[in-house]
């Protein structure tokens, strides 16, 4: 018979104890943690590369065709539902009246 290998983690450590906050007293106040926030999305912004001409009518393309697709199989599905609701309850009453 197999036994499971079992890891203990930080959860399994903890015994249901919750976790301390920093003994930091005060920490950055309100306009600190907005500075920060507006430093780390200045970083990311960083970190994006801009696509070329060429990969950009691609991602293009490719979208496009995807939702064709998935509208194709929207329109299928939805013709196919609402002949069987007619089938099921009966389309043939006049609904002109």
């Amino acid at each position: 018979m197999s036994e499971a290998l079992v890891t203990e983690t930080a959860a399994s450590r903890s015994k249901g104890t919750p976790a301390r906050k920093s003994s930091k007293p005060g920490g950055p106040g309100f306009f600190g943690r907005i500075a920060l926030f507006l430093r780390q999305v200045i970083g990311e912004m960083k970190k994006v590369v801009t696509p070329t001409r060429k990969e950009l009518l691609n991602y293009t393309a490719v979208v496009l065709v995807f939702v064709v697709i998935v509208m194709g199989i929207v329109t299928v599905l939805d013709l196919g539902f609402g002949k069987a609701v007619l089938w099921i309850f009966g389309g043939s009453a006049n609904l002109e009246q």
